[in-house]
């Protein structure tokens, strides 16, 4: 016996403690086993050893080997089945063990451990179960959360919600649905859904989904509608299985009908009640100020106060608590004496009793009488608040109608009859919601109350006492009420005896439906239950299929019989009644008179079938009229109607030649067809060819119609009429068609036509009825057109315009005998069978049919609408009426948006005609839409309203008509809100206004109520102190409609604001209701009684005693404003002044600046706009404040503004979460004509800007694009003052936020209408050359705008433009001319002369001359060091623009300098930070590296706790420290080339290393920082005596980890743009040292070679970065670099293969593969509508054309990454090969190589060197599965390898072939594999300079063969671009396969024998001693310098058919032809 065997059998005699915790694993698995056997042995749940064992669990289950932990989880499963309930002591302490160990191992594992979850919920262990999956579910690792919440999936699937509380499970979701997981994020959904099942959708909506993210939303409420029906639970816990046995369960189900008890047993919706959690409502609102709010004597504050309780009382579930208080103070409420505080009251009251339920019992009973007492309001809120909330106590459950009875017979004894009906229609509702108990109980004492009730006077009491006595006879029967009955009269006890019945006929089938339901639950639930646990997974619920147990399955699965579904039994009706109707089959099948006569059977007699075949007519009459009679004694006819139905249709038959047997088949047809229930479709197609004929004779005709109106009845008259048009059409006999159609007369005439589709009948009777030959035909035509036209309308006239002259009079005499009556048109019969929805559409004008006319609006349309010629513009608008008038003036909305979009344009046209032409369309395209032009005009209306601007009348009466026909077809409450603002609109004039008040009182006086009229109050009561007597006239009468039609509540809400004249006529008009004039007293004294003052003061001034008109409106309105500011600040203010003044709590900022449109044009704010803004300010300003801020009275603006300047350093970080809305607001005030506000504005923002920069904050993007054009575009103000201040703020702005995203807003002012802006904007452009020249240096081109501001007429324009240009010259010098574009002549005059006064000045001043500062300040720095720069303060104070290399002015340091105490600090080096930096800036090399050594230790503090204060202040100081780190870098570099040591540059290198290492350092810095420091960097790399320095080699790598290091950290949208600029050619200047060999031209290609390389950095990780950019800069800058080229340099360079171009292309290709259509999003920088389109839109359209052509056409994933080597490359080497076994692989790795392209002349080489040292090997029969195109190209291939070895050609880059296998290191059988990800790992660390194809992965758009044949799946998406693209730049098609193959072999060998080509020199071959440079944490990893030779060693993998290339797929799609050339 071995030792093992031993120590197992010594083992198994230890105590199982020992066993089970032994240290040998073996002995702890043979433990496991044997318990389990042990415990499955055990019977009695009451063993004692079921105790002993359970605490060995907890350490068994977290065995930390994993054999032996599935063997302990066997083991507890054993157990928890053979223990019971008393097992529970070890849940929690199992449980948890369980969740820590066993759900991230095997899947075995994970699944016993579910298992033994499901085990613990079945013996009640619930709450242990659940708080271990709370634990679970905050796992780390998502693969043991999903197991966690699919446990729970099927804990609650199988227990159901009675075991498992759903409440747990919801507390727990809303943390799963933002998992990071989408895994986890399936199975909380599919667990959602489960939830659904038991507690109901509406309850998990409610409490879940205001948890969830939109997108969630989505796909929950996509998946909710496939969750129908309730659950069943499947499983019982353990003490519930010991009680019942089930086998007898199945019997008792599968019987045929449902008992008692499973009807019981359905399970109930859980109250969702139960499921939320109480909220305490008393504390807030005794914060609220609710008690003194009530006791308030405004009612405005009561109502306030109630509001407060209603809102915290609207919460689900409200803790009990003492509301006695609340309820005796609603009490008082209730009977306020204003109807609002009593309605808010009522509602106050229902919120309550639905949030207390019975602990609100005691409030509701001592409420109850007065709430019914309250009923005798009329008015239709408080009614309906009452009914509610009386509603809502019952349900409640606060009070019970045992409980009520006194009150109800108070109340029914009240005087008013409303309280008399209302209480007993409650008292209804409450005897229909209780349950049977009570009514038996209550029934003796209602019924009496109800019997008196019945001889009420009133009607509606009466009805409502029928209708509560109905209720209690369907509740407990008739044998309570019989004795009452007997009392009743006879008319009475009929009527009584009606409506009960009435109320128990829908009874019976619901019940059935019910007990179905139930059965087929049950039977379901007992098929799964019987089931072995099964694993079901939460996510599968998100299938869209039902769960497993809603299919019907037997005990022993035997087959349900296919014939039960057949019989049409219940559980079949249930099924289809649950789903979608299924379409009925309505052709009817061939049947043989023999079927027909056996399947009849005993339905009819055998002889009547005999006679019926009889050719005696009087025997063929005897028995169908026995038929007759037989049929109509059928008691089930419903079964038999197919049948029947067919019978009569083969005997007699329809070709019957007898009359009276004809008549009596018909009527046989007619009465089975009334009877049936359902009539089949096919019994009515069997017919109508047969009855059609029978109409036709006049002998059967009326028969024959009267059946046709049957089936009508039974089918609906839409069928029928669809089946007619066919037969009447081809039917020979000319009477079918007269005769048909003037049955479907009448039929029109019956049933209206609602069930028809008209365009059907209309074509119908155009095209047959009316082209008939036949005069009776077309009469009957004409007739039915005529009945059409009742119910239509006149709209059919438009689909009968072609009709000839003459039938058009007819028709037009028919329509006045038929006068459209539309709605009121009745009909006389109606449809028996409920058709689907889809085919009823409702009668009256929406029943014509509309045109979709989205394809005629067509481009060149829409195009042609904005032609510069006048005639091409009207002949655009003239057109859209010609599509109207073809449409039948009658369209869909569908694509009209453009429409309206460019008809919106010509509203504003110059020529007038088109305008009043371009009103007629709209109000045609608004009348032919109807009510959709709402939805679809895009807020069109507010421009048509501005049109009434125009003086001249016609215009004006133009645009009233449009108005009118906007009004017929939308609701004038859509209309109300434009109608407003445009009342408001000071452009509109005095006649506009006029005649807009005018159009409004002729509207208002058409209608008798209309409470949305409110709205106008307040422009039409300004109106009243209109200058204008016309319109003063006009508003008071629109006033007088406005009162009459609003209803005195409503102007009662708004009267506050109301002031002045409009004031008088209001409390005029409200006389009358004396209950609300004590409201109106405090508006009235102040208003009224300054009014009353200024008349008197100007009536004594007044020469004749009596005052002007115009004075005294002045008086009073000004009076008027100054009493009611002060009340308002004396009363309303107090209360708020404890709030903050901002409330930021819900801010959500980022979501408003989403929906931010940057456009650089400034557009009018918008109605909706402006709308949103107030919505904004009431939501997160305090009341005060927003009330002043929005008020129409200017000088509370200005108190609000002040306000916020005296708390603004305070509310700092409060102000920037609503800093947009302010802005939007500032905007608003912008466009407003008052300057005292607009000045307070602008004294404002400049304090606002400093205290946001001393914060550290700076505008974001969609701030300035809300802000910035607003301003830009007011900068032309018509004051001197104000324009001053604007010209400063926006300096202000430029400098704080970036010159660079400020100018193109500044040049679109350029182009604005206002001249005086347009030279404000001018002198800006020169303040920003001046200034910020090198932020701008990419926008130069836009100098031409300026330019073109030469040629203008104003004499101030051009001066400002001269003058800006002057500016440039200073600047650029004669650079300046390459910007400005073509000019004439003249213009190149002035700009000479101009230029000739600026050298002058210049020279004057001593400035030098133009262009030379820069030059000369590098000059003198780069020859003499820093000493120049130091002592000459010359330089420095006239140099003040930002020379190239840096990013601040000269004089910003010269003034810094000046601030500074001490310069240049002594030995002992600088104290602080900003010494250090002063320096750095002016400080030698030598001296500034002791600035450098105090920055670095700062950075090192700072980095050591990054979210300290210090990190923060060293953020704002970033971009200041790197801008002058990077103007030291060339300092320090040309000091070290004179032969000084290269400690600065070393110093310099190392700390900006310091600064790019920290993100959020790196992120500070600014875009024009970046260009300047990158550009030193990339030229430095390419200076040739670097290598020549102190330690140059070292510096290179320096350099070279630097660049990476920024490339990676710094902000990727500024480094796309700068390195984007920096691909243009680079100025001279800006060299470091001259040209020695080299032109510039070369050392251009080398600059933007290496600027490439860092592009293609940038671009490889975009697909991870895309969301971190800001795609509107990138598009913007590859816009500008477009532009600049133009179109004939792009086609020049792409014929010169250009690497700048092509990589620029490159990244454009690679965002919109990304991004797809939605990059179009994000051209809000580029100017789309310039004239010709930018360049950048037609290579986005090629992109999305080529990408959409390669999705299709090729197999790559989403992603574009196939990883060829995957699936083998963790396959094991082995040590020893087969020679056959080593070359397979080394001719696959060949082939792959030949696969790529960029080593497919490396792969055909080595095959050549294979076939030689092979020659009997058969490479062709590894290539069986490579299609005949790939072959051949291998063979030709090795053909042109043959003869360059024959010509002694090789390729000199080629290596030696790879190794066999056998010499690769067996020990690392992990090769790289070949993914451009991962396949030069060096492109990851550094730069190269020299230009090796293949040294960086390029993505194959911009590698050297890019116009060869894409052959890697993984670049397809490139590749296909980029080739299509070539392609369509340089007109080269494709030619034939052969073609393409040759040239693409050639240019392989170009590019093979080109590779060799040196370069420039490389950097990255030196990889040693960089550690003496940089601190070793800045080392690159030795993995960052692996050779290029790691990219030739591929893993060498089997041959298979991953393998062969991705070239030969590609080659046969263009075999094929699949590829289109362009």
């Amino acid at each position: 016996m071995s030792e093992e065997e031993k120590l197992l059998k010594e083992a198994k005699k230890l105590p199982w403690e020992d066993r089970l915790f032994h240290k040998n694993w073996k002995v702890r698995n043979e433990a496991n086993i044997d318990l389990a056997a042990l415990c499955d042995s055990i019977s009695d749940p009451k063993d004692s050893r079921i105790r002993e064992f359970g605490h060995f669990f907890k350490k068994t289950v977290a065995d930390s080997n994993a054999p032996v932990q599935e063997k302990a989880l066997d083991a507890l499963i054993a157990y928890l089945r053979a223990a019971d309930a008393d097992a529970g002591r070890f849940a929690k302490e199992v449980c948890d063990a369980v969740v820590a160990k066993c759900l991230t191992g095997r899947p075995k594992t994970v699944e016993k451990a579910q298992a033994i979850f499901m085990l613990w919920v079945e013996l009640e262990a619930v709450d242990a179960f659940l708080d271990a999956m709370e634990k679970a579910i905050k796992n780390k690792v998502a693969k043991a959360v999903v197991p966690a919440i699919d446990v729970m999936f099927q804990a609650l699937s199988e227990f159901g919600a009675k075991i498992v509380p759903p409440k747990r499970i919801l507390k727990m979701l809303p943390e799963l649905f933002d998992h990071q997981d989408q895994n986890v994020r399936a199975s909380s959904k599919g667990l959602t859904l489960e939830l659904c099942r038991w507690i109901g959708k509406d309850p998990v909506k409610s409490i879940l989904f205001e948890k969830m993210r939109d997108t969630m939303k989505k796909e929950l409420e996509a998946e909710l509608a496939n969750v129908s029906g309730t659950a069943k639970p499947s499983r019982k816990i353990r003490s519930e299985q010991d009680k019942e046995p089930e086998p007898e369960a199945v019997s008792e189900v599968v019987g045929p009908g449902p008992s008692e008890e499973s009807g019981a047993d359905a399970p109930q919706e859980i109250d969702e009640y139960e499921l939320v959690d109480p909220v305490d409502i008393l504390t807030p609102l005794e914060k609220s100020g609710f008690w003194d709010g009530v006791k308030a004597t405004k009612w405005s504050e009561r109502k306030e106060a109630v509001a407060e309780l209603t809102k915290l009382a609207s919460t689900k579930r409200i803790s009990p608590g003492d509301f006695s208080e609340v309820g005796r103070t609603l009490k008082k409420l209730i009977t306020d004496v204003n109807i609002a505080v009593a309605v808010e009251a009522i509602q106050a009251i229902g919120n309550l009793a639905r949030g207390l339920r019975t602990h609100f019992s005691a409030s509701s009973r001592f409420l109850l009488p007065v709430l019914l007492e309250k009923l005798k309001e009329k008015k239709p809120t408080s009614t309906e608040a009452l009914t509610q909330t009386l509603q809502a106590m019952h349900k409640a459950g606060c009070i019970s109608l045992v409980e009520i009875v006194e009150d109800v017979k108070t109340a029914t004894k009240n005087k008013v009859p409303l309280v008399r009906s209302l209480t007993l229609t409650w008292v209804t509702f409450c005897i229909e919601t209780s349950n049977k108990a009570i009514i038996l109980k209550v029934h003796k004492d209602y019924v009496p109350i109800c019997m008196e009730c019945l001889n009420d006077g009133t009607p509606e009491v009466r009805d409502a006492a029928f209708s509560a006595l109905a209720a209690i006879a369907k509740s407990v029967g008739m044998k309570p009420l019989e004795r009452s009955l007997e009392k009743l009269d006879d008319v009475r006890r009929k009527k009584l005896s009606e409506m009960i019945a009435g109320s128990e006929v829908v009874q019976p089938s619901g019940s059935t439906t019910a007990s179905v339901q139930n059965v087929r639950g049950s039977v379901s639930a007992l098929g799964s239950s019987e089931s072995s646990f099964v694993k079901k997974s939460a996510a599968s619920m998100l299938s869209g299929k039902r769960p497993a147990q809603t299919a019907p399955v037997t005990k022993k699965g035997a087959p349900v019989k296919s014939g039960t579904n057949k019989s049409g039994d219940g559980g079949a009706q249930a099924k289809t009644s649950k789903t979608v109707e299924v379409p009925e089959d309505v052709e009817p099948s061939e049947m043989s008179l023999e079927e027909i006569e056996s399947r009849i059977g005993s339905l009819i007699q055998s002889d009547t079938i005999t006679l019926l075949k009889s050719t005696v007519w009087k025997e063929r009459l005897e028995a169908i009229s026995s038929l007759k009679e037989q049929v109509e004694g059928l008691q089930d006819l419903d079964q038999s109607v197919e049948i029947l139905i067919r019978l009569l249709c083969s005997l007699p038959g329809w070709g019957e030649k007898n009359v009276q047997v004809q008549q009596q088949v018909i009527e046989v047809v007619t009465y089975i067809a009334s009877k049936a229930t359902k009539f089949p479709k096919k019994c009515v197609v069997l017919c109508l060819l047969g009855l059609s004929e029978r109409v036709a004779d006049i002998k059967t005709r009326a028969h024959a119609m009267k059946c046709l109106t049957t089936f009508c009845e039974a089918v609906g008259p839409g069928f029928i009429f669809e089946r007619l048009y066919k037969i009447m059409k081809e039917h020979k006999n000319p009477k079918v068609l007269s005769e048909g159609v003037l049955w479907m007369v009448s039929a029109v005439d019956d049933f209206g036509v609602s069930h028809l589709k008209l365009k059907d009948l209309i074509d119908f009777l155009k095209e047959t009825g009316l082209q008939s030959s036949a005069a009776a035909t077309r009469n009957a035509s004409i007739k039915l057109l005529g009945v059409l036209h009742r119910f239509v309308g006149p709209d059919i006239k438009g689909f009968l315009a072609d009709v000839k002259p003459a039938l058009l009079s007819t028709l037009d005499a028919e329509y006045e005998k038929n006068p459209f009556e539309g709605a009121a048109a009745a009909t006389k019969r109606s449809v028996r069978a409920s058709e689907s929805s889809s085919s009823v559409v409702a009668g009256g004008l929406d029943s014509l049919p509309r045109e979709d006319i989205s394809g005629k609006i067509t481009p060149s349309l829409l195009k042609s609408l904005e032609s510069p010629d006048w005639k091409v513009r009207m002949e655009s608008v003239e057109s859209v009426n010609k599509i109207l008038e073809e449409a039948n003036k009658r369209i869909q909305a569908t694509g009209t948006a453009e429409l309206f979009g460019a008809l919106r344009g010509r509203l504003f046209d110059s020529n007038k005609n088109i305008v009043m032409a371009t009103l007629t369309t709209i109000g045609n395209v608004a009348s032919a839409m109807g009510q959709a032009v709402e939805k679809a005009s895009k807020g069109i209306l507010s421009d048509i309203l501005k049109c009434l601007g125009d003086n001249k009348k016609h215009m004006r009466e133009c645009t009233l008509n449009t108005l009118d026909s906007w009004l017929a077809a939308a609701h004038l409450d859509k209309m109300v809100p434009y109608v407003t603002i445009s009342l408001t609109d000071s452009k509109l004039g005095a006649e506009g206004r006029k005649d807009l008040f005018d159009w409004l009182s002729k509207q208002l006086s058409g209608l008798s109520s209309f409470s949305e009229a409110a709205q106008l109050l307040k422009p039409a009561s300004a109106a009243m102190t209109d200058k204008s007597s016309d319109v003063r006239k006009a508003a008071e009468t629109c006033i007088n409609e406005i009162l009459r039609v609003c209803g005195h509540e409503m102007i009662e809400k708004i009267v506050k604001d109301i002031h002045g004249p409009a004031l008088n006529l209001v409390i005029e008009k409200l006389k009358p209701y004396g209950s609300f004039q004590e409201s109106f007293e405090s508006a009235k004294a102040v208003s009224v009684g300054g009014t009353s003052k200024g008349v008197s003061k100007v009536g004594r001034s007044a020469a004749n005693g009596v005052s002007k008109h115009g004075n005294r409106t002045v008086s009073t309105r000004a009076m008027a404003t100054k009493s009611t500011r002060l009340e308002s600040i004396s009363v309303q203010d107090i209360a708020v002044q404890s709030q903050a003044l901002l409330n930021v709590k819900d801010s959500n900022k980022d979501e408003r600046e989403r929906m931010v449109v940057r456009r650089f044009k400034f557009e009018e704010p918008r109605i909706e706009q402006i709308q949103d803004l107030e919505n904004d300010m009431m939501k997160y300003f305090r009341e005060d404040l927003h009330r002043r801020l929005l008020s129409a009275d200017f000088k509370k603006q200005v108190d609000g503004l002040e306000m916020l300047q005296k708390a603004l350093p305070s509310i700092a970080k409060e102000v920037i979460e609503v800093l947009d809305i302010l802005l939007r607001w500032f905007v608003l005030q912008f466009c407003k004509s008052n300057t005292t506000c607009l000045l307070k504005v602008l004294e404002f923002l400049p304090e606002l800007l400093d205290t946001l920069k001393d914060v550290g904050y700076s505008f974001t993007e969609s701030e300035v694009a809300v802000f910035f054009p607003c301003l830009v575009e007011k900068l032309g103000h018509n004051i001197e003052k104000v324009r001053e201040k604007m010209r400063n703020l926006t300096k202000q702005i430029v400098s704080i936020y970036s010159a660079s995203k400020c100018f193109p807003y500044i040049l679109e002012g350029l182009r604005s209408k206002n001249t005086r802006t347009r030279i404000e904007c001018a002198d800006l452009v020169g303040f920003i050359i001046d200034n910020h020249g090198a932020e701008i240096t990419g926008q130069l081109k836009s100098l031409q705008i300026v330019a073109s501001l030469t040629a203008e007429r104003d004499g101030e324009t051009r001066k400002a433009a001269l003058n800006t240009l002057a500016t440039g010259y200073k600047i650029f010098g004669e650079d300046i001319w390459r910007y400005v574009g073509n000019l004439t002549d003249a213009q190149k005059s002035m700009l000479d002369d101009r230029f000739k006064w600026k050298v002058r000045e210049m020279e004057k001043k001593k400035e030098g001359k133009p262009g030379e500062a820069r030059a000369i300040l590098r000059r003198s720095v780069r020859e003499n060091g820093s000493d120049i720069a130091e002592q000459s303060g010359e330089v420095s104070r006239s140099v003040s623009v930002p020379i190239a290399r840096k990013n601040y002015s000269h004089s910003d340091l010269h003034m810094d300098r000046q601030s500074m105490p001490n310069p240049f600090a002594g030995a002992g080096g600088p104290t602080d930070w900003n010494e250090a930096l002063d320096i750095i800036s002016f400080g030698s090399p030598e001296q500034s590296v002791e600035g450098m050594k105090v920055v670095c230790h700062e950075l090192a503090q700072a980095t050591s706790d990054p979210e300290g204060s210090a990190m923060d202040l060293l953020v704002k100081d970033a971009d200041k420290l790197v801008s002058c780190l990077a103007n030291k870098v060339a300092r320090t570099f040309d000091f070290s080339l004179t032969g000084a040591s290269s400690r600065s540059c070393k110093y310099v290198l190392n700390t900006l290393m310091q600064t790019f290492q920290n993100k959020r350092l790196a992120h500070a810095v600014k875009e024009s920082t970046l260009d300047s420091l990158i550009t030193e960097l990339l030229l430095w790399l390419l200076d040739e005596r670097v290598p020549h320095m102190d330690d140059g080699s070292q510096l290179l790598k320096a350099l070279n980890v630097l660049m990476l290091k920024i490339l990676d950290n710094a902000d990727r949208t500024s480094s796309f743009v700068v390195l984007i600029n920096l691909l243009r050619p680079l100025d001279p200047s800006r060299w470091p040292s001259p040209a020695s060999n080299e032109s510039f031209a070369t050392r251009n290609q080398k600059f933007s070679d290496l600027v490439v390389k860092c592009l293609i950095k940038l671009t490889k990780v975009l697909q991870s970065t895309i969301y971190d950019v800001d795609l509107d800069r990138i598009l913007q800058s590859i816009h500008l670099y477009l532009q600049d080229l133009g179109m004939e340099e792009i086609r020049r360079r792409a014929g010169a293969d250009d690497k700048p171009l092509r990589m620029v292309k490159t990244v454009l290709h690679e965002l919109v593969k990304l991004r797809g259509a939605a990059i179009k999003g994000h051209l809000s920088m580029v100017p789309i509508d310039m004239k010709p389109q930018p360049i950048i839109l037609a290579y986005i359209d090629l992109n999305l054309e080529t990408l959409a052509a390669a999705r299709m056409l090729t197999a790559s994933g989403p992603g574009g990454q196939t990883h060829w080597g995957d699936s083998t490359a963790n396959n094991s080497a082995s040590g020893t090969h087969s020679a056959d076994a080593q070359l397979k692989q080394e001719l696959a790795a060949i082939f792959k190589k030949i696969g790529d392209k960029q080593t497919c002349t490396i792969g055909l080489y080595e095959l050549y060197r294979i076939t030689q040292l092979y020659p009997k090997v058969d490479i062709f029969s590894q290539l069986q599965n490579a299609s005949e195109a790939f072959r051949t190209y291998i063979r030709d291939g090795l053909a042109q390898m043959e003869k360059n070895a024959a010509a002694g050609r090789t390729p000199s880059s080629l290596p030696m072939p790879t190794p066999p296998p056998a010499s690769l290191n067996a020990s690392s059988p992990d090769f790289a594999p070949l993914s451009p990800v991962n396949a030069n790992p060096l492109n990851d660390a550094k730069l190269n300079v020299k230009l090796e194809p293949g040294f960086f992965n390029l993505p194959p758009s911009y590698n050297e063969e890019n116009r060869g044949i894409a052959s890697r799946a993984l670049n397809s998406d490139y590749a296909s671009g980029d080739l299509r693209n070539e392609r369509f730049m340089t007109g080269v098609t494709s030619g034939t396969l052969d073609a393409i193959r040759e040239r693409m072999k050639s240019m392989q060998l170009a590019a093979a024998a080109g590779s060799t080509d040196s370069g420039a020199r490389p950097l990255t071959n030196v990889n040693d001693n960089l550690n003496q440079a940089l601190p070793p944490s800045q080392i690159p990893h030795a993995s960052d310098r692996v050779g290029t030779e790691n990219t030739m060693q591929g893993g060498i993998l089997p041959m298979d058919e991953k393998a062969l290339s991705g070239l030969q797929a590609r080659m046969e799609r263009l075999k094929s032809g699949s590829i289109e050339p362009l």
